[in-house]
C-alpha cells in the first residue's frame, strides 16, 4: 500500500511537473538565446534612432536646400551655396570667435575654481557641516538654465537689482551690467562659472575617489610634496574623469543658447550673440530653415573636433608609451 502511495504521488508529481514546464520553456529559450541582450537594447534603440538619428539626417539633408517657411516656393536643392554663404558671412565668424571666447573663459575659471575647491573639500573630510555644504554648493547646477537666466536678469538689473545695491553702497553709482557693451560678455560668463563649477568640483572629487589610497599613504611617508602628490599621484589616476569633465563642459558651453536668450537675447548689439542663438535666429527669427541647418552641421562638426582632441590629449602618453 505504501508503494501505491508513493507511486500515485510520483506520478501526480510528475503530472504536475510535466503541466507547468512548458510555461516556462519559451522563458528558458529566451535567456539561453544570444539575442537576448539585443531584446534588451531594442527599446533603447528604437528611441534613440526616432529621437535622434532620424532628425540628425533630416538637418544634414536640410542643410543642402533652400527652405524658407515664409516663401510659397518648396525646397530647392543648392548643393554647398549654404555652406559657402556661412564662410563668407562677417555675423558668424563673430559669432563664432564669442562662442570660442565665452567656452575658453567659462570652463578654465570653471576648472580652475572646481580643482581648487575640490581639493579643500577632499581634504576636509572631518570639517562639520561637509555634507551640508556640498549639498548647498551642487544646488546651482541642478536649476534650469533659464531660471538662472531670469534670476541673474534681476540680480544684474541697474534700477531694483541686488548686485547694483551693493554697487552704489561701495562705490557710489550703479552700474548697467546686461546692457553695456563692456559689461555684458563679462557678466554672462559669471553666470555660466556661478551655475557650473559645482560640476567640476563634483568631477574632481570623483576623480581624486579613484586615486588608491595606498599610494596616497606612501607618498605620505616619503614625505613628497602636495605639487609632486598631486603630479605623479594623483593626475595619472584621475585625470581620465578630469578630462571628461573637461570636456563636457566645453561641449556643453559651446552650445549655450537658453541663458544668453534670456539675460541679453544677444545685447547690447551683438556682444553677447553666441552660435547658438544666431542658429535660432535664422532658423526661428528668419525662418531659413536651410541656411540655420547648415550653420548647425557646422557646430555639430566643429563639436566633434574638441571631442576628438580632448581624446587625443588624453591618449597621448599611453600611445607615446606603447611606440617606445
Amino acid at each position: 500500500m505504501a508503494q501505491v502511495g508513493t507511486r500515485r504521488l510520483e506520478g501526480v508529481g510528475g503530472i504536475a511537473g510535466a503541466r507547468s514546464r512548458p510555461r516556462g520553456r519559451p522563458f528558458r529559450k529566451l535567456d539561453d538565446s544570444r539575442f537576448f541582450p539585443l531584446v534588451l537594447l531594442l527599446p533603447i534603440l528604437i528611441f534613440f534612432l526616432i529621437w535622434n538619428v532620424v532628425p540628425l539626417l533630416w538637418l544634414v539633408g536640410l542643410s543642402f536646400y533652400r527652405y524658407d517657411l515664409t516663401s510659397p516656393e518648396p525646397a530647392r536643392w543648392l548643393g554647398l551655396d549654404n555652406f559657402t554663404a556661412i564662410y563668407n558671412d562677417a555675423q558668424v565668424w563673430g559669432a563664432l570667435g564669442r562662442t570660442l571666447s565665452f567656452m575658453f573663459f567659462s570652463v578654465g575659471l570653471q576648472t580652475v575654481l572646481g580643482v581648487v575647491l575640490g581639493l579643500l573639500f577632499w581634504g576636509s573630510s572631518r570639517m562639520p557641516g561637509r555634507r551640508l555644504a556640498l549639498t548647498l554648493l551642487f544646488a546651482p547646477m541642478l536649476l534650469p538654465p533659464i531660471a538662472i537666466g531670469s534670476y541673474w536678469r534681476l540680480i544684474y538689473d541697474p534700477i531694483f537689482g541686488v548686485l547694483n545695491y551693493y554697487a552704489r553702497e561701495i562705490f557710489g553709482q550703479r552700474y548697467d551690467f546686461l546692457g553695456s557693451k563692456d559689461y555684458a560678455f563679462p557678466a554672462a560668463v559669471a553666470v555660466d562659472v556661478w551655475m557650473w563649477t559645482p560640476f567640476m568640483i563634483l568631477m574632481t572629487l570623483a576623480a581624486l575617489a579613484s586615486v588608491p589610497k595606498a599610494e596616497l599613504e606612501a607618498a605620505e611617508v616619503d614625505r613628497l610634496p602636495w605639487l609632486k602628490r598631486l603630479w605623479y599621484v594623483v593626475l595619472p589616476h584621475g585625470k581620465f574623469i578630469l578630462m571628461l569633465g573637461i570636456l563636457l563642459r566645453t561641449i556643453d558651453a559651446f552650445k549655450t543658447t537658453d541663458m544668453i536668450f534670456v539675460m541679453t537675447k544677444g545685447g547690447p548689439g551683438v556682444k553677447t550673440e553666441l552660435i547658438g542663438l544666431t542658429v535660432w535666429r535664422r532658423g526661428f527669427a528668419s525662418f531659413s530653415m536651410g541656411a540655420a541647418s547648415a550653420l548647425a552641421v557646422i557646430a555639430l562638426l566643429i563639436a566633434i573636433a574638441f571631442t576628438s582632441i580632448y581624446l587625443y590629449v588624453l591618449n597621448y602618453r599611453e600611445t607615446r608609451g606603447q611606440f617606445r
